[in-house]
C-alpha cells in the first residue's frame, strides 16, 4: 500500500485539477454568452420590426437600449463632431458623434451620424446652422474605457465614452444612453454611411461551450488511463 501511494501521481492530479476546472469554467462563460448573445439577437430583431417612437416618449436610460426613436436636431448636418472609433465590414474608420439639441428642456443627446472610411479624408463642414434634421434611430448604450482602451486624443475616441465624449463637444450631463442613425444627417455627403444596429452577428458560443466540455471530457479521460497505466505498475 505504501508503495502505491509513493506511485500515485499527485503533481499530475493537481495539475489536471487547475486544468479541468478552467476548461469547465470557461464552457459555463460561453454558455452565459450564449444566453446573453440569444437575448441580444431576439432585441435586434424586435427593434427591427418596431416602429420607432418619439424620443421625448422614451426613457433615455440603458434599459431602453434598442429602441427605435425619431428627433429632430437642429444643426446637426453642420455641427461640430467628435470621432470616434468603428469597423465596418472589417474595414477601420470613424464614426462621426454629435450633439443633438432635441428639446429645450432637456440636456443634449449624443447622435452617431455614422461611419468614414479612413481612406477619405475629408469631413462634413462644421458651421452654425439653424436647419433641422429629422432622424430615425436607435438607443444604444456607451461603453467604459477598458484598462486597454487608448485614451481619447485630438477629438478621436476609442470607446462610447459618452459623458467623456459630450463634454468634449460642450455638453455639460448626458443621458445613459446615445442615438445611433438609421438615417442621414447630410444626405449629399455620401461618405457618412450610416450604422444602424448590425443583423449578421455572429452565435458561436454554443460550438464554444462543447469545444471546451470537450477538452475538459478528453482531460478526465487521459488522466484516467495514466493513472491506471501507474497504479498498474506499481
Amino acid at each position: 500500500m505504501s508503495e502505491v501511494r509513493r506511485r500515485f501521481p499527485v503533481g499530475l492530479t493537481i495539475a489536471s485539477a487547475v486544468s479541468l476546472a478552467i476548461l469547465l469554467s470557461l464552457g459555463t462563460w460561453q454558455v452565459q454568452r450564449l444566453h446573453w448573445k440569444t437575448e441580444l439577437l431576439a432585441r435586434i430583431e424586435a427593434t427591427r420590426a418596431a416602429p420607432p417612437r418619439p424620443i421625448a416618449a422614451v426613457p433615455l436610460t440603458p434599459a431602453y437600449r434598442f429602441t427605435r426613436v425619431t428627433l429632430e436636431c437642429p444643426g446637426l448636418a453642420t455641427a461640430k463632431f467628435v470621432e470616434l472609433y468603428g469597423l465596418k465590414n472589417g474595414e477601420a474608420g470613424s464614426r462621426l458623434v454629435s450633439l443633438c439639441a432635441y428639446a429645450k428642456d432637456r440636456p443634449p443627446i449624443l447622435v452617431d451620424r455614422g461611419f468614414v472610411a479612413d481612406t477619405i479624408s475629408a469631413r462634413p463642414p462644421v458651421m452654425a446652422s439653424d436647419q433641422v434634421v429629422r432622424l430615425t434611430g436607435v438607443l444604444r448604450e456607451g461603453v467604459a474605457p477598458g484598462p486597454f482602451t487608448p485614451p481619447a486624443r485630438d477629438g478621436r475616441f476609442y470607446a462610447a465614452d459618452l459623458p467623456a465624449m459630450a463634454r468634449a463637444l460642450g455638453g455639460a450631463r448626458h443621458p445613459g444612453v446615445m442615438v445611433t442613425a438609421e438615417t442621414s444627417s447630410n444626405p449629399e455627403w455620401k461618405a457618412l454611411v450610416p450604422m444602424p444596429v448590425p443583423t449578421d452577428i455572429a452565435n458561436r458560443h454554443l460550438e464554444y461551450a462543447l469545444t471546451w466540455y470537450g477538452l475538459a471530457a478528453a482531460l478526465v479521460g487521459v488522466y484516467v488511463a495514466l493513472l491506471r497505466r501507474r497504479l498498474k505498475s506499481a
